[in-house]
């Protein structure tokens, strides 16, 4: 079955394959895929920095071929964002999946039609990793 609109999210720091993998299975699963960036400020709230610019972040995501549209993720609520983009499918790292957060979630979603698929992550490969290997780089 493929869905009408997808929907994901993410701060895409340091754009690796990972992301690019969640990107294309997410389009693979749906006609049209909408993709939210975080700001600056959310990613901030989150206790984080990025080191690319959000205006960066989502040029990068806009100019990949698998994602349709990339628009601005300023808070955490996704029900604001099914109102906003009317989206039938999220797609979401499986690291997610279980959490108490996200079974609420699920069941919200349920009620209204939405689907959430999970992801794995692509082993070996995340922000975090490249993070902290720039931070050894720099500190040698």
């Amino acid at each position: 079955m493929k869905y009408k609109v997808g929907y994901t999210t993410g701060v895409y720091d340091l754009f690796h394959i990972g992301h690019l993998n969640i990107l294309k299975r997410a389009k693979e699963m749906c006609e049209y895929l909408i993709v939210g960036v975080s700001s600056d400020e959310l990613v901030r709230y989150k206790h984080k920095k990025p080191v690319i610019s959000f205006e960066e972040r989502i040029e990068i995501v806009s100019a990949i071929k698998y994602v349709d549209k990339a628009v601005i993720q300023e808070n955490m609520d996704k029900m604001a964002a099914w109102k906003r983009y009317h989206f039938d499918v999220m797609f979401v790292g499986d690291d997610w999946k279980g959490t108490n957060k996200w079974n609420d979630l699920e069941k919200d979603f349920k009620d209204i039609g939405v689907d959430i698929v999970y992801f794995p992550y692509t082993k070996g490969t995340s922000s975090t990793l490249l993070n902290q290997v720039l931070i050894k780089l720099r500190n040698e």
